[in-house]
């Protein structure tokens, strides 16, 4: 039997993403396949490595640092969270993310990011070496407006989940036999219309397909959401999501904040520990 894992985005809300997996790594829970979408990428990827607790203490480490992410580094690079600390000095120097390890692990793991010539989504599978993939990685979490577009091999890519959020169907396109999601937001969560489309239009008239994908990007979101309580309802997928709003900051800078969201990810592993083993057949 084969199975994936779905993390979806959301900022600092990968918080309570990261608690789960610790939860699953500490228990021996493993997958067959992996897909990450901005977050849910760049944390993601210590599941993989086996790096328990590694994002929650860079972040809490790093988290007040004008060079991780500030106003300064936004105005002097182009990038709210600068990329040269987050994907170069502190995977590679500061808090090294063990790149031996993930790619010894036989799980395949993919990224999201949108091509913003297109704004179609593309799945990268993580494959290529250490500094590429970090682009990859870069690349799903780069937040539009506020991130430069990351160039790839002569294309340009921007946050993943401006295109596909959730991807459950790519997953289940990988013929697996079981799925678990991890969501950011309660059930019943619904994105509404962008209220800043004007200005939008205006910083991003370079890019149609972007402009389009964050013009319709609650709808996207919205059904996928539906979609997924839909499959959870038929047994098809197992679904891990908080009770309630996390109310985080996208760039929090309180380190107990975010050690507080991790915590509520690590509680609802552990209350939904055997029914995710029982599901997996563990």
């Amino acid at each position: 039997m084969k199975t994936g894992l779905v993390m979806e985005g959301g900022a600092m809300r990968g918080m309570f993403t990261c608690g789960i997996i610790d939860v699953f790594m500490e228990n021996g829970i493993t997958f067959d396949a992996a897909v990450g979408v901005s977050a849910g990428a760049a944390f993601g990827i210590n599941y993989k490595s086996h790096q328990i607790r590694r994002p929650l203490r860079y972040n809490q480490k790093y988290c007040r640092d004008k060079r991780y992410a500030s106003l300064k580094s936004l105005i002097t690079s182009g990038d709210l969270y600068n990329a040269k600390f987050c994907y170069d000095t502190l995977p590679f120097e500061l808090d090294v993310w063990d790149a031996d390890t993930f790619y010894a692990d036989p799980m395949d793991f993919y990224c999201v990011a949108t091509d913003v010539r297109t704004g179609k989504p593309v799945y990268h599978k993580c494959d290529l070496g250490p500094k590429e993939d970090i682009e990859w990685i870069r690349a799903s979490a780069s937040i539009p407006i506020v991130s430069r577009p990351v160039n790839i091999r002569g294309n340009k890519y921007l946050d993943g989940g401006m295109s596909d959020s959730i991807p459950l169907e790519f997953m289940e396109g990988l013929d697996l036999d079981r799925i678990v999601v991890i969501e950011t937001q309660p059930e019943n969560y619904r994105k509404t219309p962008q209220k800043y489309m004007p200005l939008i239009k205006v910083l991003l008239r370079k890019y149609p397909g972007l402009v389009h994908d964050l013009e319709d990007r609650h709808n996207m979101y919205n059904a996928e959401k539906e979609y997924i309580k839909k499959r959870e309802l038929e047994g098809k997928v197992l679904v891990l999501r908080p009770d309630k709003p996390l109310n985080i900051g996208s760039a929090e800078k309180d380190a107990a904040e975010l050690e507080r969201v991790y915590l509520l990810g690590m509680r609802k592993a552990l209350d939904e520990l055997d029914k995710v083993k029982d599901y997996l057949k563990i």
